[in-house]
Parts: C-alpha cells; sequence; structure tokens
C-alpha cells in the first residue's frame, strides 16, 4: 500500500463487523464495488472488550477478494503477538488501544516493521496524552464514538470536541514537518451525523449497520459521501 492511501482526503471503511458472515467474501467484494475505500476489520478477543469475533485465518481469506487497504483494529491484549499474524494475512493498517500494550512505542515499531501502516486507538474516556512522545511513530489515530465491544451503538457527543483535539494536534504535527497522519472515528456513523463528525476534523469514517444490511450499499456510500461534503462547508 502506498503512502497515497493516507494523502488528504476523505474514506469510508465500512466495519465487517455488521456484515452477513455466511457471505462474507460476497459481502466485501459488493461494498468495494460500492465505492468503499477501506474495509475495516474489527478484532475482539473476549478480553480486552466482551466479545469474540474474527482472526487472521478470516483477514486472510477475504484479502484476495478486495483490492482496497485492510483496516484492522485490535480491540485484544496483549497485541504483540498477534501484529505479525495479521500483517502476513494482508493487513495494511493495524491499530490497537494503548492500554493494551506494555510498550506503545514498541508495539508501533513492530506494525511498521511488519510493512504496515500503525495506528493508535483512544476510547471515549481515553485521553489524547498518549500521543505525546509517538506521534512519528502514528499514521492512524483513532477514536472511538462508542465504548468497544457491540456493532449498532450510538455516537456519543462529546467525541465531537475529543475529534477537533485530535485534529489541531495533527495539523501541528505535520505543519512542523511531521508525516501525515489519518484521523478515523468509529461508532454510531450515520447519513444523518456524519456532516458534523467532519466538520470536527475527521477524515475516516468507519460505518458497519448504517452500511451493511441496507438494500443498496452504493446507495448508501453515496449518500454519506455527500453528507461529507456538507460537513466540509463547516469551519472545522
Amino acid at each position: 500500500m502506498s503512502d497515497s492511501s493516507l494523502a488528504p482526503t476523505t474514506r469510508i471503511a465500512p466495519s465487517i463487523l455488521s456484515a452477513d458472515f455466511a457471505r462474507l467474501g460476497e459481502e466485501v467484494k459488493n461494498v468495494v464495488a460500492a465505492g468503499a475505500d477501506w474495509i475495516h476489520f474489527d478484532v475482539m478477543d473476549n478480553h480486552y472488550v466482551p466479545n469474540l469475533t474474527i482472526g487472521p485465518m478470516v483477514c486472510a481469506a477475504i484479502r484476495p477478494h478486495v483490492n482496497v487497504p485492510i483496516d484492522v483494529h485490535l480491540m485484544v491484549e496483549p497485541v504483540d503477538a498477534i501484529i505479525p499474524q495479521f500483517a502476513q494475512a494482508g493487513a495494511n493498517i493495524i491499530t490497537f488501544h494503548p492500554e493494551a500494550s506494555r510498550h506503545i512505542d514498541r508495539s508501533l515499531g513492530l506494525i511498521r516493521d511488519s510493512g504496515c501502516k500503525s495506528g493508535l486507538v483512544f476510547n471515549p474516556a481515553t485521553p489524547l496524552s498518549f500521543l505525546d512522545h509517538v506521534m512519528d511513530k502514528v499514521d492512524v489515530i483513532l477514536l472511538m464514538s462508542v465504548n468497544p465491544g457491540f456493532g449498532g451503538q450510538s455516537f456519543i457527543p462529546s467525541t465531537l470536541a475529543k475529534l477537533r483535539d485530535a485534529r489541531r494536534r495533527i495539523d501541528a504535527w505535520v505543519q512542523a514537518g511531521g508525516q501525515p497522519i489519518a484521523l478515523q472515528v468509529d461508532g454510531g456513523v450515520k447519513v444523518d451525523n456524519i456532516a458534523e463528525i467532519r466538520a470536527a476534523g475527521a477524515d475516516t469514517f468507519v460505518a458497519g449497520s448504517a452500511i451493511f444490511g441496507k438494500p443498496d450499499y452504493k446507495q448508501v456510500i453515496d449518500a454519506l459521501r455527500e453528507q461529507i461534503k456538507k460537513g466540509e462547508t463547516v469551519a472545522i
């Protein structure tokens, strides 16, 4: 995956957590054909979060079906042992929660050494201060706008202020000569709130139940993009 995948733009990353797992290959093909930019892959271990989902074998199985980046969100503890497994399974981006790593800097370095883009994920109550000394190793900042563990939850409004804070941090970092960093949001993202989320500074949007299960994926993704454009007319 080239660096252009993180260039200043906006991206929609459907979460397969809400897909029909009996038809997963077909689902990811269809959502990419409908305009998805990334595929978001939620990995839960029933330890860090109270749910159990999917592992590297599923990532390897869907990799041949899509030509877009696979964005793996690790909700597991510990994280280091599973990072190389997902890299080998075809992941392009791997993000994890700082609380789940004893050595955040080392875990970020391990992701990059495995050939992937690296990122940190922040739960609603996790402070952004974890970024203070590792910005040089971060390609993606993912803000959870729900408490992780289950799909279909409602967006937590206080995430908007946190997004604005993260956007200020990224802009200052890039202006000082740092690498580009994507600002991703995950949880309760829908057509009726994505404009406001974009206006707060997000550029990458994870949407699960808003897309999967709907009769026309392209219609939903087009509607999301239309609302993103509306959000860009509002001062961030």
